[in-house]
């Protein structure tokens, strides 16, 4: 092999080869070599087999994966690749079972778990982008409108839509060469993810004699599927928050035989059953049954135990089949056709200039992204890639009947939208582009605030786009302090606090006249409104009034999750664990705090009385500290250290540019934020920018480990080094 390894000042990994198979491979090495602990974990979390080295918390995660059959999805997907594809991913496959015992070897968390390190398969790479992405698209949603809708009422369905402020985000923006100092454009973002420790972001370069490609891999998945420059051309996506999995209520039945049938629009037809076995750690094996319909895997409800189990659904003494039972089933593309786009990632790496991108995420399959591009001639791309099924409105937004045949899929797919960029263009999940795609959207908040940014000058340079990751002004605050600022002033009537007002009502309450009866705040109370009005908006970590601010915030969406209203929403779900973060109404309140406070079934004088009564709660606690005091870093980790106070504090909120989530009401811990920043400067690719909230390694120790976290919280970037004089060669017998 002609594998050359070369690191830069961060240790980020520089690799050349002689082809792109050898590249791929000394990709898979490399990764396992910085990441061993991280890989296994993500392997072991696309077969379900993490419990057996974690313990019982993991079980859900592994019994979900089993019961959607992700691995197979990976397997069938794998073997329909292209044969020149097929082999790429092979050679990374293989790459990473050569650099895994040396990567295992340097991870302490092998020997403390006692884990081995074990072997990849060709379809590993398919199985770990399907587990990353299977939830990414919030299908648990439809289970969340459909509680809604039986325990609150049918005209709620949709009113913790998160148009209202949400947790998912990213940003994106491509900027043309008329707004630029250098003439040429740029390309720059920040995807916002669940905060992983290691990152769930590599940076790496990947070189051979077809191309030449810098960018942010995914750690178990080969090529650069999001973000990449090649010197000539350069990419990014964000999510488009299209709709694009579905979930169909199931009849199911089991026959005297054992076998399983569900009802579909044609009758009763076989489904496939059989058992898998939950390995766990320090516990009992825990038995799944694995059920696929016509319409795809089961994945919650009372799926039913093993054949002639006692707890099993009752037998009809006269046909000896079972009495049926319900369940749901997930449908999802992969599943259905067998396709999951890899030949995009390879085709992205070859890329010369805008058509060519736009070519390749033509076979982009999952997740369905937004994606921009731009090229050193002027070239600029923004579209919609990804397969979006066409089937009947109701499948977008709740549980559908299997046995209606109005819930099929079309054949075709949807079209996907594209657009012009004229000056600048922004992603950043806001219904605009993705609309027809899509049913929740994030706000608008992030996108209007970048397009105020950009448009603010026209000599746009790589160093200066950080002013624009890092931008702390928190619009969604306005509805808030528009209520604080009318405390204590007279109210309009409102609806009754017990029982649910209708939407008609509600409306025509906030447009009525102001009534007589004022309501009145305490002196100190009084001292903190006055203080939030004043208060510019900003949530700097160091703000004592942003810190105001969120105690405020948090008051109200603890009250509100508390009304009376919303009390069947308070009961406990049967549904699986792994889908509670979607069914929690706490987080629902607080990401919708927007929507409840001018619409929705809690009347409007409550909403007047909830900020009063939040004001003198914070009045009368302790005084509150600065944002980041609170709001701090909490990534998840596979075997979680338990030191907290190693995690700084953090700036931003949730509807920031500098998007920062946490759970208003319930912890300011940020568990969300920016998983890498970029910036593809299209003049010079050396000029253009990158960093990760860590670092280039996963090895506990490694100097490498966390030497860019203070870089990432400063909003500062790390050069792009390209010139191979300037990196330093890696020789086997080097650390790495």
């Amino acid at each position: 092999m002609t594998i050359e390894v070369y690191r830069d000042a961060w240790g980020i990994p520089h690799l050349r080869a002689a082809d792109p198979r050898e590249l791929a491979f000394a990709q898979g090495r490399v990764t396992a070599t910085d990441r061993a602990w991280q890989l296994e974990v993500e392997r072991h979390r696309a077969q379900g087999t993490t419990a057996a080295f974690l313990g019982a918390a993991e079980v859900p995660w592994d019994t979900f994966v089993r019961r959607a059959r992700l691995a197979d999805t990976a397997r069938r997907c794998f073997e329909r690749l292209d044969p020149e594809t097929g082999a790429w991913v092979r050679a990374y496959a293989d790459g990473v079972n050569d650099g895994l015992p040396a990567g295992a070897g340097r991870a302490a968390e092998f020997a403390a778990t006692g884990l081995s390190a074990g072997r990849w398969e060709p379809w590993t790479p398919l199985a770990v982008w399907l587990s990353t992405h299977i939830l990414f698209a919030g299908f648990p949603a439809k289970i969340w409108r459909e509680t809604v809708a039986t325990r609150l009422g049918e005209e709620w369905t949709e009113l913790f839509a998160t148009d209202g402020p949400g947790t998912a985000g990213s940003n994106g923006w491509v900027v043309s060469g008329e707004r630029t100092a250098s003439g040429a454009p740029i390309v720059a973002g920040d995807p916002h993810r669940f905060i992983e420790a290691p990152g769930v972001y590599q940076q790496i370069r990947l070189a051979c004699p077809e191309y030449d490609v810098v960018g942010i891999a995914v750690p178990g998945v080969p090529g650069l599927p999001h973000f990449g420059h090649t010197g000539r051309v350069a990419w990014a996506i964000t999510n488009a928050m299209a709709d694009y999995q579905d979930l169909y209520r199931e009849r199911l039945r089991r026959r005297a035989g054992g076998g399983v049938e569900a009802l579909g629009p044609d009758g009763w037809r076989p489904a496939s059953a059989h058992v898998e076995t939950v390995e766990v750690a320090g516990g009992e094996p825990v038995a799944t049954e694995v059920i696929e319909t016509d319409r795809g895997p089961v994945v919650t409800g009372p799926v039913g135990a093993a054949p002639g189990a006692a707890d099993g659904p009752e037998r009809d003494e006269d046909t000896g089949a079972t009495a049926s039972w319900e369940a749901v089933s997930l449908r999802c593309v992969p599943r259905v056709t067998g396709e999951l786009g890899f030949g995009a990632l390879s085709a992205l790496l070859g890329a010369h200039r805008v058509a060519d991108v736009d070519r390749a995420v033509d076979g982009w399959i999952e997740p369905v992204n937004v994606v921009q591009a731009a090229d050193t001639e002027g070239g600029l791309l923004h579209r919609v890639a990804g397969r979006v099924p066409v089937r009947d409105r109701a499948n977008s937004l709740r549980v559908v009947p299997a046995w209606e045949a109005r819930h099929r899929w079309r054949e075709a797919p949807a079209p996907l939208p594209r657009a012009e960029v004229r000056g600048h263009a922004v992603m950043a999940n806001a219904r605009g582009l993705a609309a027809p795609l899509g049913v929740e959207f994030a706000p608008a908040h992030r996108a209007a605030r970048i397009d105020t940014l950009l448009g603010a000058s026209a000599a746009w340079t790589a160093g200066a786009m950080a002013s624009v990751h890092t931008d702390t002004d928190n619009p969604s605050a306005a509805p808030l302090l528009a209520v604080v600022r009318a405390a204590g002033t007279p109210r309009p009537p409102g609806g009754t606090a017990s029982g649910v007002t209708p939407a008609s009502r509600v409306v025509a309450a906030r447009d009525a006249p102001s009534g007589t009866a004022p309501g009145t705040l305490s002196p100190a109370a009084t001292r903190i409104r006055d203080r939030l009005l004043a208060w510019d908006r900003r949530m700097d970590a160091e703000s004592t009034d942003a810190g105001l601010y969120a105690a405020v915030r948090g008051a109200v969406v603890r009250r509100i999750t508390g009304h009376p209203v919303f009390a069947p929403l308070r009961e406990p779900t049967p549904y699986p664990a792994v889908f509670q973060p979607w069914l929690a109404l706490g987080p629902r309140v607080a990401y919708a705090l927007e929507t409840l406070l001018v619409a929705g079934p809690v009347p409007v004088a409550d909403i007047a009385r909830i900020v009063r009564e939040a004001l003198e709660e914070v009045a009368t606690g302790p005084e509150p500290g600065a944002w980041g005091v609170t709001h701090r870093l909490a990534p998840w980790q596979a075997l979680p250290d338990h030191d907290d106070a190693q995690w700084p504090g953090l700036a931003g909120d949730h509807d920031c540019v500098l998007s920062t989530s946490s759970v208003p009401g319930f912890t300011d811990r940020s568990a969300r934020s920016s998983a890498a920043r970029y910036v593809w400067d299209l003049a010079e690719r050396d000029d253009s920018l990158w960093v990760v909230p860590f670092g280039a390694s996963g090895v506990a120790g490694d100097p490498h480990h966390r030497d860019q976290l203070p870089l990432w919280l400063r909003g500062d970037l790390v050069p792009v080094t390209t010139d191979w004089h300037h990196l330093s060669k890696e020789h086997p017998h080097d650390a790495h």
